[in-house]
This record gives structure tokens, C-alpha cells and sequence, in this order.
């Protein structure tokens, strides 16, 4: 079996990192147990690129278990858990190329080591393994039939490639399953970002000023989380709709020109790039703290604040120092790439649970529909969505009403009024 990563003698303590995120995933294990059984997946060869967490290991053993053959790379090149990785290809069987802190050339040497397999299915968070099937098609798309994508950023690439006539083959935006940006994004991501910082920085947010960068789903986590943990949360945004909401929610709205004058902390968490520029660098405050938990790191103009400082060094682990005229710093974490994943460990296993869950089952539905499915970018079916959050219920020792006949009746009936 080939493989590449940090260190192989890792395995044992990756192996109890699996198992501790296991215990959390109820759903993801009830599936892997069906899976066992029907194997929907066999003869199907899988390329993963996600993050190399023991929740990922998770979703790669309930896939293994399905009849997949599975490879996984990492989807980013600080998020990689080495023990992780050491466990999967030591204890599981399964090959993974990957390795915490790798620079770009080895991140994209990992992607086509995965494609080197020649996939049926592919597994994205962030679209690098479609982008990279899409710039070398005749070699790398020849048995694909669908692939399925993690997160918002990827999906936008992907809609992009679709409203060109360029997308090759059906993509299941997993990422728009509402059991997945309801929770994964909002409750997952807003912990875990603020656990990045806090891990990375030791700061006490209780009376600082957070400005959060956009109020998607990811930035509703982010600021809620921030206001509970007793900080003043201003909010920038673009879209008008959203703008409205943060204010509904008794959050401050302002433009990032004036909201620098006042944050002490800055978190972007848009999708797009160049979101804090130079011209807002030169504005904050001495000692203020930027991070990004978008997926790339194209969020903060990391260039410019090179450019414009007359010293950078390392003063914590995940935290580098730019100096600035005069006599300002500026304090950015882990070098702008995802601070939830680089400074922390990701999002809690009980809410991967679910993401996952999407990712399995997706998987299992392309394997199934495939022959009928053009090329564009489809929803999770709501059937799955439906029975993933059902199964998450019973899991929690919830249940819920029924609709008594009469209650049925009633609404699929039009006759009734006033």
C-alpha cells in the first residue's frame, strides 16, 4: 500500500483520537453498521480530499465498511492530524498522503497521488481535487461518475464551473444539505473558531471588540459565539439581507473602514478574497489580532501586510508579529489559513456527525443515480436530509409529535377558511 505522511509510529495515539470521536458520532456509526451489511459501494473507487481529522477517519472507515476503496489527502495543507494520519494507514488499511505544515508543492503532488487511482467518485472540501481533474481531464476523469463537495467555498467553484458548461460530471453540494450548514457552519464553526483563537492566543474575549467578516452561516456561529463569551461583536457585510439580520440580532453593522478604529480581534469568515486589505491594516489598532476561517487563505492580503512591515517574526506557535510604522503591530494566526483546524483541532465530532453522515450517504445515492444525472451541481435529497436529522434525534433521546389523520387531512384540503 503507498502512502505518505509524517510518521507511522503515530498510530496508536491517532488510533485513540478516532475512537474518542467515534463515541460522538452516533449517526455516522449506524450507517458504517448498515453499510457493513449491503455494501452499496463496492467495486467503487473513492478519492477523498478533506481534512485529515479523526472525524474524517471516521466517514473513511464507514466508507471502507460500505464495499469503497478509499484514498485520503488532505484538503488543507495546516489541518492534517499526523497521528490520525499514522492510524488510518497502520490500523485501517487505509492509504492516506498527507502531512501537517506540508508546502504547496507537496499538497499538490498529495491530490494527484489520490487521482493516481483512478476514482469513480470523488470527495472535495474546497473543489481542489475536481479543479485538478478539470485541468487534465483525458487523465484523470475517464471512470468518474459523480463526486460530492464539504463546503461553501468549494461550491461556489463549482457552480462556477457549472454556469460555464464546464463541469465534467455531477457534483451533490453537501455543503447545502441543511443538516449540514444549519449545524456544521453555524454551531461548528463558530466554536471552533473561537476556540482556534483563544488556543492559539490565550486572550480573554470578555470586553474586547471582535469585527467578524461576514454573516453567513459560519459568521452567525462566530459572532454569537464571541457575544457569549462576554465580547462587543461588530459585523461587516456586502449583501443588505444579511446586513439586516445581524442588526435583528443586536449586533453592531458597520463598514471594515470604520470598524477597524475599533476591533481588537478580526475573523473573516466570507468566501472571497482580500476582505482585510492594506488600507485597513494601516488603520487598526496596535496589537490587533487577525484570523481567517474562510477555507483558503486568500481572505487577508497576507502580501501587503509583508510588504508594509518593517519586521515579522513568530512569537507564539500559530501567531506571527508584523511591525508597522509607527511602532504598531499587527498579530496574524496561522498565517491566515483556517485558525479553527491550524490552531485547534476543528469542529466537535457531534456536529461532524451529521456532515459526514451527508458525505456517506450522498456518496451511496450517486452510486445508485448516477446513470440519470447531468452535469450540474444537485442538492442533498431531501430524503436524506430528513433521515439524517431523525436518526440525530433518537441518538439525542429526543422524539417528536405526529400528525393525527385528521391533521393530514387538513392540510392537504383547500376547502377550509376563515
Amino acid at each position: 500500500m503507498k502512502y505518505d505522511i509524517a510518521d507511522v509510529r503515530l498510530a496508536d495515539r491517532g488510533k485513540s483520537r478516532i475512537e474518542w470521536a467515534r463515541a460522538q458520532m452516533p449517526v455516522l456509526e449506524l450507517i458504517e453498521k448498515r453499510f457493513a451489511k449491503e455494501r452499496p459501494l463496492k467495486g467503487l473507487k473513492i478519492s477523498a480530499c478533506l481534512h485529515v481529522t479523526s472525524e474524517t477517519a471516521n466517514l473513511m472507515m464507514a466508507l471502507k465498511a460500505g464495499g469503497g476503496e478509499v484514498v485520503l489527502v488532505a484538503s488543507n495543507p495546516l489541518s492534517t492530524q499526523d497521528d490520525v494520519a499514522a492510524s488510518l494507514v497502520k490500523h485501517y488499511g487505509i492509504p492516506v498522503f498527507a502531512k501537517k505544515g506540508e508546502g504547496r508543492k507537496s499538497y499538490y503532488s498529495h491530490i494527484y497521488a489520490a487521482l493516481e487511482q483512478d476514482p469513480h467518485v470523488t470527495m472535495d472540501d474546497g473543489a481542489d481535487l475536481v479543479s485538478a481533474i478539470h485541468k487534465e481531464p483525458g487523465k484523470y476523469k475517464r471512470r468518474i461518475i459523480g463526486g460530492t463537495e464539504e463546503t461553501t467555498t468549494g461550491v461556489v467553484r463549482l457552480r462556477s464551473l457549472e454556469a460555464h458548461g464546464k463541469l465534467l460530471f455531477p457534483i451533490v453540494a453537501v455543503n447545502d444539505a441543511d443538516t449540514k450548514h444549519f449545524f456544521d457552519n453555524r454551531y461548528g464553526t463558530g466554536q471552533s473558531t473561537i476556540d482556534g483563537i483563544v488556543r492559539a492566543t490565550n486572550v480573554l474575549l470578555a470586553g474586547s471588540t471582535v469585527v467578524v467578516c461576514g454573516y453567513g452561516w459560519c459568521g452567525r456561529g462566530v459572532a454569537a459565539r464571541a457575544r457569549g463569551m462576554g465580547a462587543r461583536v461588530i459585523v461587516t457585510e456586502v449583501q443588505p439581507l444579511k446586513a439586516l439580520e445581524a442588526v435583528m440580532d443586536g449586533f453592531q453593522v458597520m463598514p471594515m473602514k470604520e470598524a477597524v478604529r475599533y476591533g481588537d480581534i478580526f475573523v473573516t469568515v466570507t468566501g472571497n478574497t482580500s476582505v482585510i486589505r492594506e488600507e485597513h491594516f494601516l488603520r487598526m489598532k496596535d496589537r490587533a489580532i487577525v484570523a481567517n476561517s474562510g477555507h483558503f487563505d486568500v481572505e487577508i492580503d497576507i502580501e501587503n501586510l509583508k510588504k508594509r512591515a518593517s519586521g515579522v517574526r513568530l512569537i507564539r506557535d500559530c501567531v506571527q508579529e508584523f511591525t508597522l510604522a509607527p511602532k504598531r503591530r499587527v498579530y496574524l494566526l496561522a498565517s491566515g489559513r483556517l485558525v479553527n483546524l491550524s490552531a485547534a483541532e476543528g469542529h466537535p465530532a457531534m456536529v461532524m456527525d451529521m456532515s459526514f453522515a451527508n458525505q456517506a450517504l450522498s456518496a451511496e445515492w450517486l452510486s445508485r443515480h448516477h446513470g440519470s444525472l447531468e452535469r450540474k451541481v444537485y442538492k442533498v435529497p431531501q430524503a436524506i436530509d430528513s433521515e439524517i436529522a431523525a436518526i440525530k434525534l433518537r441518538s439525542m433521546g429526543v422524539r417528536l409529535d405526529g400528525l393525527s389523520p385528521k391533521q393530514e387531512k387538513y392540510l392537504a384540503a383547500w376547502e377550509s377558511g376563515t
